[in-house]
């Protein structure tokens, strides 16, 4: 009798086990999904027949009533940008925002009246914009690279797709930086870069950034000079071309100006001419008398 009963326990204990585990395993799994600030975000479980929407806190936002009938203004907060589709039975969000992140459960009850409940972890990103690169000194080629923070964003820097140095921030009211010395020699192997969960951008060592040293200057620096003394050696012949036209012309002008004929004439002396009376006659006369 005594080992009857306890038989009956164990039993009991195992089928109340089993039911434990059946349940535990139809609890629904948790779908992690992504959405992007301004576009649109569907939830994959088809409610065609009925079911409802559920959010966070606030409950049921949405339901969907026998006859493709559905109402999507329950909330206020979600008017206008909560959908429902009576093809594919979706509830779709439309201008995401960043506050519409939280927990989401699609309860869809089937043919059989069996309801069965899915439930989503929303997370809402912004795109990322461009990192800026801006350069500090110019002889050592220090520059930094920085970036508007916002949920779950990286700032790192590159040299090929080795990680050189990385940031981030759970303060989402500041600016990410992150300095770096760039070997001029491998500075087109360089790229910042900022990414989150939905979106990256990158940016490269501005060429401003160069150094004094001699050794290290490139073909193009070397090609860039080359034209520059090219240049100014053109510029001045070209002044001396034009000077050496100028002087041979005034030089010309005056030659001509020297063998004209009014000139000769200038050049003419002209002597007085004085008029004396003859003393011989006078002398002979009074001679005579």
């Amino acid at each position: 009798m005594l080992f009857s009963q306890r038989k009956k326990q164990k039993v009991t204990l195992l089928y109340l086990f089993v039911l434990c585990s059946t349940q535990h395993s139809a609890q629904p799994e948790t779908r992690q999904v992504k959405g992007i600030v301004g576009k649109s975000l569907s939830f994959l479980v088809t409610v065609l027949k009925s079911g409802n929407l559920l959010y966070g806190d606030l409950g049921n936002v949405a339901q969907v009533h026998p006859g493709k009938q559905s109402n999507t203004n329950l909330v206020k907060r979600f008017k206008d940008c909560l959908h429902w589709n009576n093809v594919t039975g979706f509830f779709t969000l439309t201008d995401l925002q960043i506050d519409d992140s939280g927990v989401y459960t699609v309860e869809n009850v089937e043919e059989d009246e069996e309801k069965m409940t899915h439930t989503f972890q929303l997370t809402v990103y912004y795109v990322l914009s461009k990192p800026q690169v801006t350069v500090h000194e110019n002889i050592s080629c220090r520059v930094v690279c920085s970036v508007e923070n916002g949920r779950d964003v990286t700032l790192s820097w590159y040299r090929g797709e080795e990680i050189l140095n990385q940031t981030s921030s759970p303060d989402l009211n500041i600016t990410l930086s992150l300095p770096l010395k760039v070997d001029e020699q491998n500075r087109d192997s360089y790229r910042c870069e900022a990414a989150n969960p939905v979106s990256k951008e990158t940016a490269d060592v501005p060429h401003s950034c160069i150094e004094s040293d001699p050794s290290k200057v490139t073909d193009g620096d070397e090609s860039t000079r080359g034209f520059l003394i090219i240049a100014v050696i053109s510029v001045l012949v070209a002044s001396g071309l034009v000077g050496l036209a100028i002087c041979l012309k005034k030089r010309r002008n005056r030659h001509s100006h020297a063998d004209s004929p009014e000139r000769k004439q200038d050049d003419i002396l002209y002597a007085e001419i004085t008029h004396i009376k003859p003393v011989d006659n006078q002398v002979s006369n009074n001679a005579t008398g």
